[in-house]
């Protein structure tokens, strides 16, 4: 049975099926709107840095063939066969679009929606309606990332400005289309020969001679054809044209001497781009503010790229991150929330938030009587605010280290004090630690559980250790935990010992016990 998705519902692609031979088809459609439904192969960066990548009918595959576009069938507007083990390494992301070819916008879009089958059964569904959006002309369906493992993401978000605001959005731009023929489709790769008695695996069944109602969701590809045709070379112009930042010409070298280097693919931070690294100043000291460091170009600010100075270059290294996803950090210290995606509102500590885009509605938290009153004994207390709405907003707290943690159905507990937002969806309790106490009055921790992402913070880098028999953690500098380990309190503290004056300052301490696959968080810092 298909899982239904909502937007903002995310899942690994091997919880759905074990296959990576996956059929996508996309259901959309309009009362006088014709529709253009495409595939982005992104990279690390979510950027179309390989145009051959863009998968729309003019280029309907890669270049080894792991996204092909297969065409209308079994009621699906548009289909495609993505392999998910030939994708090349340079490529994280499928972005499945639609956009609008003529006027109109997505909200006049009846129900739609996008569908992954494999092996002939439909694992997953993320249905759709206009009412969702509004004047936007451009819609992110849904995306393939990988991220360890390839995963599948209900998106869903909108863009005013159509293929073009889509496209720049990626990194790509639209250049002047020639008008050509529509020529029939060649068949793919995969399809079988017109003689076979039985289709493969996930080969689509064959095609009736007569119209009739649309077949059920084919296992995989297109029906099979008396004879390939030959396929139509693709048009002069592409819509794809090439990166949106344009290429200049190099700048001339220092004083007129000949010679330049080509840029290398990324300058590390703070550095110019399209030089090496500059040497370091006498004395360890950095070259003072808005000059080049010495045997850099003259008259270039430090920072800024090597097309050009200015204040918009030189921002470019700090520009925001791009969306396509619910939670995306800005920066080690930064985190971006989209309460566009997902439907739920958002729990976060009281003055969190930095700044704030679109309309967001801010309203407090009660945790109630109980609430408060458990908190208030057990030192898990939580000061949280609701943010809710249409817009972006950004969270930060004190400086602190942001890490996104996305649970599946699984469990963490988490320390109420390194615990900055979470998903409203999650459910979360106050869980205690077996033992006779802990100093301070850590003898409690919070317990979240269910479908969402908390965010946690920490000082410093922390580190992920597995669970072992003999594993122990200063119980002020564990940050959280699987929830499957048990935890008891552990004392090293001897009586004879206590008639001496001082004593290591580690007597106290939390040991875990748990089945492999158990962790626990500790940062580099004792609360």
């Amino acid at each position: 049975m298909a899982r239904e998705f909502q937007r903002g519902h995310k899942a690994k692609i091997s919880d759905l099926t074990p296959g990576t031979d996956l059929y996508v088809g996309v259901q959309i459609a309009a009362p006088g709107l014709t529709f253009d439904i495409s595939c982005f192969g992104l990279d690390a960066d979510e950027q179309l840095s390989d145009d051959r990548y863009f998968i729309f009918f003019n280029q309907p595959k890669s270049p080894e063939e792991s996204i092909q576009l297969l065409g209308p069938q079994s009621g699906d507007t548009e289909s495609f066969r993505v392999t998910l083990d030939r994708i090349p390494t340079t490529i994280h992301r499928l972005s499945f679009t639609a956009t609008l070819d003529g006027a109109g916008q997505m909200s006049q879009v009846g129900p739609g929606y996008i569908r992954i089958v494999a092996g002939g059964e439909e694992v997953v569904r993320y249905a759709f309606t206009g009412s969702e959006f509004t004047t936007e002309r451009a819609v992110m369906l849904g995306d393939f990332y990988l991220k360890d493992v390839w995963r599948f993401a209900a998106v869903g978000q909108g863009f005013d400005g159509g293929l073009d605001a889509l496209l720049r959005n990626f990194g790509g731009e639209v250049a002047e289309e020639e008008e050509a023929p529509a020529a029939p489709q060649a068949p793919p790769g995969f399809a079988p020969p017109a003689q076979a008695t039985a289709p493969p695996a996930f080969g689509a069944p064959p095609a009736p001679a007569a119209p009739q109602a649309p077949q059920p969701a084919p296992s995989f590809g297109a029906p099979p054809a008396p004879a390939p045709a030959p396929q139509q070379p693709m048009h002069a112009a592409p819509t794809i044209a090439a990166p949106l930042t344009p290429q200049a010409p190099p700048a001339p070298s220092p004083y007129g001497q000949p010679g330049h280097q080509p840029p290398p693919p990324q300058p590390q931070f703070g550095q110019v781009p399209g030089q090496s690294a500059p040497p370091t100043p006498p004395y360890g000291q950095p070259a003072p503010f808005g000059q080049q460091p010495a045997g850099g170009p003259q008259g270039v600010p430090q920072g800024a790229p090597a097309a050009g100075a200015g204040l918009h270059a030189a921002l470019q290294l700090y520009k925001e991150t791009p969306t396509g996803q619910r939670w995306t950090p800005q920066n080690k210290q930064l985190m971006r929330v989209d309460l566009t995606m997902g439907g739920a509102g958002v729990l976060a500590r009281q003055g969190s938030m930095v700044m704030y885009q679109g309309k967001v509605d801010f309203g407090y938290k009660s945790a109630g009587f109980v609430g408060r009153a458990v908190g208030n004994a057990t030192g898990q207390e939580m000061q949280l605010m609701r943010c809710t709405g249409r817009g972006q907003v950004f969270l930060a707290e004190e400086g602190s280290y942001l890490h996104p943690i996305e649970l599946q159905g699984d469990a963490i507990c988490v320390s109420a004090e390194s615990v900055l937002a979470f998903d409203e969806s999650l459910q979360y309790e106050v869980r205690r630690v077996e033992g006779h106490g802990i100093p301070g009055g850590a003898l409690f921790t919070m317990q979240f559980q269910g479908t969402g992402t908390v965010i946690i913070k920490t000082h410093g880098t922390p580190v992920v250790l597995p669970v072992t028999p003999t594993t122990f953690a200063d119980c002020n500098a564990v940050v959280a935990w699987s929830a499957a380990s048990q935890v008891i309190v552990s004392s090293q503290v001897r009586l004879r010992r206590n008639a001496y004056p001082g004593h290591s300052g580690e007597t106290v301490n939390l040991q875990f016990r748990g089945a492999p696959g158990n962790f626990i968080v500790v940062q580099p810092y004792e609360v």
